[in-house]
């Protein structure tokens, strides 16, 4: 079996890479040249260096070849589906579209979410574009039968990153140190909010039990674990792997995105929102699926990759800024109240 899977060695991709090549398939990989380090070196692989939005220049490598699966893991929006349209018809028997989760309806109507949840997401850019490209495909599958199956991610980790319900542009060594360090942390709301993390180990089992597997054809199916746990128990996790327990602040998410509007696509839009999936589908899909890695020891060698490499430790003086900035107002504003009260 032969798969082509467009930008291949990202925090989702990755694994799915490494498990494809140890369950035998063929494995070419579009990319710009930047191997990532998490690959094995004697990993066996083709790779044609090539930038996916140079159509031309993939449309003539893409002559006399034909593809099992081809899966996209960068496309964000509609101009990039049309492309991968015009260039994959025709050339492979599935086209796996990765989407979101967060594309899924807000606020909710229901708190348990299934893959006929409706698609609709006023909060967040990033979420709308996923949905109008889940349109487009599913159109072109319906007028003229290009064999699509979209998956939707929610919360993928994997053992070099560490999620969080708030950070920086630097990622989460900010948070990490202030952990560490005894400095308070923000979480987003009362922090009681119900949140799926998936290992991408695990993910992976489940998204390789879809590649060629004809029921999936014109299917969106949802891939998470079952493990539904609290940004406040995230962060005590954290905490505890660190040997520190977290001074939490907790700030509502309206203040937050009235200080930084940025934030209402990350926060309204996704994460300050309960999330509790059925994860029927991708179980009928794929029986074997199962997600093994709790929380708890997935963040472990999360944690321990950043503790041991310098290089991941960034500062990010903005964001130890805003968060010293929002708890200072917080803690201002409740001492002011109390004053007027008496």
């Amino acid at each position: 079996m032969r798969a082509l899977l467009i930008g291949g060695t990202g925090i989702i991709s990755t694994d799915i890479t490494k498990l494809c090549v140890e369950q035998g398939w063929d494995i070419t990989l579009i990319n710009r040249g930047n191997r990532s380090e998490k690959l094995p070196a004697d990993i066996k692989l083709t790779t044609w260096q090539l930038d996916i939005n140079d159509e031309a220049a993939v449309k003539a490598k893409l002559d006399g070849e034909r593809f099992d699966v081809v899966a996209n893991f960068i496309n964000f929006n509609v101009q990039q589906v049309e492309r991968d349209i015009k260039l994959f018809a025709g050339k492979t028997n599935q086209y796996i579209f990765i989407s979101s989760a967060s594309a899924y309806q807000k606020p909710r109507a229901n708190y348990v979410i299934t893959e006929s949840t409706l698609l609709v997401n006023p909060y967040w850019e990033y979420s709308r574009n996923k949905i109008a490209c889940e349109e487009r495909l599913v159109d072109e599958h319906r007028k003229n039968g290009f064999p699509v199956t979209i998956i939707r991610p929610s919360h993928t980790y994997d053992d070099y990153t560490v999620p969080l319900g708030l950070h920086g542009a630097n990622g989460a060594w900010s948070t990490l140190k202030r952990i560490l360090d005894g400095k308070p942390v923000i979480i987003p709301g009362d922090g009681n909010s119900l949140w799926h993390l998936t290992h991408s180990s695990d993910f992976a089992q489940a998204f390789v039990g879809i590649m060629g597997n004809i029921h999936a054809i014109g299917e969106a199916i949802h891939i998470t674990g079952d493990e539904a746990i609290t940004w406040n128990q995230i962060y005590a996790i954290l905490g505890d792997i660190l040997g520190v327990v977290p001074k939490i602040v907790h700030v509502p998410t309206d203040f937050l995105v009235a200080c930084k509007p940025d934030l209402d696509g990350p926060l309204n839009g996704d994460k300050s929102v309960n999330t509790v999936f059925d994860n029927s589908k991708i179980k009928g899909l794929v029986p074997h699926f199962t997600a093994k890695t709790r929380f708890d020891t997935g963040a472990r060698a999360a944690v321990a990759h950043f503790l041991a490499n310098k290089e991941k430790q960034q500062p990010d003086p903005e964001f130890e800024k805003f968060t010293d900035a929002i708890i200072e107002a917080q803690q201002a504003a409740v001492a002011q109240v109390k004053s007027k009260l008496g």
